[in-house]
């Protein structure tokens, strides 16, 4: 005993303890002799999130008695570099907010400036923005099962997780030319059209998710361990939901039907038949329950686009905003960036003179503020615009669901076992990049 503790401090109660070695220290306070309470980090840097979250708990004995989160290890400045950048420019930087959402955050942008611009981008360029924003919910909805899986010993689930996300990528890589990272999505439309064989390639993603999810079903929903670690586990109602902001599945898995899709409808969504996949439980195994649903249901809104998919143009047809529209990939994946400037070098030394000023100065936006949100995998992403009438936005800043939704990490964590802090945090689903940004 004496080896391990010794008192560092004392205290009107009594001497405090501390555990020495190992990665982290813990501290024992109170009387030896009566009740008590632990504090123990975890983390910076530990299971159940994207990226380097810091959670400080109470415990007495394995019980949770207080959380309290601590952010910024991620912090990158990306909205405060939107500030030095063109309007087009800034896509780049806040495509990296939420890595594992890009084109979310892009339309939520995007949005913000065609509002201040008084424009809309064409018919399909709409609906290939629901095309990729939908891929990508199901791309992180692979993640957080994959991850998830992992921190609670259902490696099968990673494994699989992992390979189904792979194939979405492969999509995105065909027709962005990125895995992630894309800044694809652009004011006015979307950098360039769908590649030669894209929609076959995508029809052929949706048969082989269909195929996984049904084996994520017979995998999982009767599996007692996957069960019992989380079912009954991390309990947040509809009014702590809306008390403190939530949004996204957490708050759908406690009973509330709100989507932004449905509730304030942006992109023709809804002209788009799909449902709101709820359940009243409100523990983990609801927000797992819900997201595999969501999946499916993503999978139907991408087979209507790919259904509505008419020839047309993708950038708006306004040459002081929307850069020329680059041809396709071909179907090697190679870009064509040699015709593009031909084409425009064909046409005139004007068009040229215009295409230079255009991407190096941009395009000015009128004074204005605008917020425009749209329904991201982990809730409300919404995007506050504000133009001082210039080249360059004055302020950009995102209303970050990752956020907002770990202010519930004590209401989930509080009352249960250390080891559900992991299942709590990995079904909030946190992307640390967003978070921090």
């Amino acid at each position: 005993m004496t080896d391990i503790y010794s008192p560092s401090r004392r205290t009107t109660e009594g001497p405090v303890y501390t555990v020495t070695g190992g990665d982290w220290d813990t501290v024992i306070g109170g009387d030896p002799i009566g009740e008590e309470r632990i504090v123990l980090n975890m983390g910076p840097q530990h299971p159940s999130t994207h990226g380097v979250l810091r959670i400080v708990l109470e415990l007495e004995g394995e019980t949770v008695t207080d959380a309290r989160v601590v952010v910024g290890y991620l912090h990158t400045g990306i909205e405060k570099n939107t500030e030095f950048r063109t309007w087009t420019q800034g896509v780049t930087f806040l495509t990296r907010a939420d890595y594992l959402s890009p084109f979310f955050n892009e339309t939520a942008y995007c949005l913000g400036v065609e509002k201040l611009l008084g424009i809309e981008a064409p018919p399909r360029a709409q609906l290939i923005r629901v095309l990729m924003m939908e891929l990508n919910r199901i791309s992180s909805h692979w993640v957080w099962l994959a991850t998830g899986g992992m921190e609670l010993g259902a490696l099968t689930a990673m494994t699989n997780g992992f390979r189904a996300r792979e194939r979405v990528l492969d999509v995105f890589e065909l027709i962005t030319g990125l895995r992630m990272n894309h800044a694809y999505i652009r004011p006015g439309g979307v950098a360039q059209d769908l590649p030669e064989g894209a929609e076959v390639k995508i029809r052929e993603l949706i048969k082989d998710t269909r195929t996984e999810l049904a084996g994520v079903d017979k995998l999982l929903r009767g599996q007692a361990i996957w069960v019992d670690r989380l079912k009954g586990v991390g309990w947040i109602g509809v009014e702590g939901c809306l008390s403190l902001g939530i949004t996204g599945p957490l708050l759908r898995a406690a009973g509330l039907p709100w989507d932004m899709r449905k509730t304030e409808p942006y992109l023709g969504y809804e002209t788009f038949d799909f449902e709101v996949p709820t359940d009243d439980r409100g523990d983990c195994w609801s927000r797992f329950v819900v997201r595999v649903a969501e999946m499916w249901e993503s999978l139907r809104i991408v087979e209507q686009v790919l259904d509505r998919l008419e020839p047309g143009p993708t950038m708006v047809d306004d040459p002081k905003i929307g850069w020329p529209a680059r041809l396709a990939l071909g179907p090697d994946g190679m870009g064509n960036s040699l015709q593009h400037v031909q084409k425009i070098m064909n046409t005139s030394m004007e068009s040229l003179i215009h295409h230079f000023k255009l991407v190096t100065e941009g395009f000015r936006v009128p004074a204005g503020q605008v917020y425009s949100a749209v329904e991201s995998p982990r809730g409300e992403l919404g995007a506050h615009v504000v133009s001082d009438g210039s080249t360059r936005p004055y302020r950009v800043h995102f209303r970050e669901p990752s956020f907002i939704n770990l202010q519930a990490t004590a209401t989930l964590s509080i009352g249960g076992l250390v080891a559900d802090v992991i299942a709590s945090i990995a079904s909030i689903d946190p992307v640390m990049g967003g978070c921090d940004r």
